[in-house]
């Protein structure tokens, strides 16, 4: 099943969410590569595609787990919430209805 994970970065994280992108990303990769990765990215802080220093206000991934635990098992170690970028992580059951 595919569950959405909301994270919600602390204020004045920026500095340390481009520290720690590289071992994000690269356990979004390892779930790109089993085919489990619906779609990942940032919420820009301010409307732009490069919001420079506003930073962003946290990231949405939308990935496939076998289970709702094991969604927020793997949530809860991403480097994002383990260093302080996240001050909050959600985890949802998510239906993808569109695009079929």
């Amino acid at each position: 099943m595919l569950y959405a994970i909301i994270g919600q970065d602390a204020a004045n994280s920026l500095s340390k969410r481009l520290s720690v992108r590289p071992a994000h990303i690269a356990r979004l990769q390892t779930l790109q590569d089993a085919g489990r990765l619906l779609l990942a990215g940032p919420f820009p802080a301010v409307d732009a595609v490069d919001p420079a220093a506003a930073g962003f206000t946290g990231s949405l991934i939308v990935a496939e787990f076998s289970s709702l635990a094991e969604a927020e098992t793997w949530a809860q170690a991403d480097p994002y919430l383990t260093t302080g970028v996240y001050e909050q992580v959600t985890v949802k059951p998510f239906k993808k209805t569109f695009p079929t």
